[in-house]
């Protein structure tokens, strides 16, 4: 195999693998951060709103889900801008916030929209596959030596806070 060859299969082993690292993060995020979203929504304001994003006709959703998603566009490179400047610690906040929120929001949107957005054709054909591909690259992350190292140390960590928790408390 030449160099050529060898620098790519690298270049795309690292892009794979900060997309799981994204997609592992927006797993976790997308069910637990829509939860709270759903838990939030309860009051009646957002509760009328939901009903609402509910109702609407499949590209009516499709935009109520893509428009906040570019909103926070600005946000993210506002963040980078601010690595630039020399504000990591700054930046590093901005982007995570944005990232915390966007995901929590594009979430519960996603569970109200979803029902309309299967109506797309080109929808109902593309996002089964984009799934199922995204579920493989999660199995092989979470069947990976790492992966399977740092939940051992996780579970490790957590079983020695509880006993120091259980014997603090008395």
């Amino acid at each position: 195999m030449d160099l050529f060859q060898t620098l790519l299969r690298l270049i795309k082993n690292l892009l794979l693998g900060l997309l799981a690292l994204l997609l592992v993060f927006e797993e976790w995020g997308w069910d637990t951060l829509s939860a709270l979203v759903g838990w939030i929504a309860r009051l009646p304001l957002l509760a009328w709103l939901e009903r609402r994003i509910r109702a609407l006709p499949p590209w009516a959703a499709l935009l109520m889900f893509t428009v906040p998603a570019l909103a926070l566009l600005p946000v993210k490179v506002g963040a980078l801008w601010l690595f630039g400047q020399g504000h990591a610690a700054l930046g590093l906040v901005l982007l995570l916030g944005a990232k915390l929120l966007g995901t929590a929001v594009l979430a519960r949107l996603f569970h109200l929209t979803q029902p309309a957005l299967m109506q797309l054709a080109w929808f109902a054909r593309w996002y089964p596959r984009w799934k199922a591909w995204k579920d493989r690259l999660l199995a092989y992350v979470r069947n990976s030596a790492p992966w399977r190292t740092a939940r051992a140390f996780k579970t490790r960590v957590v079983t020695q806070v509880r006993a120091w928790w259980q014997a603090w408390r008395g």
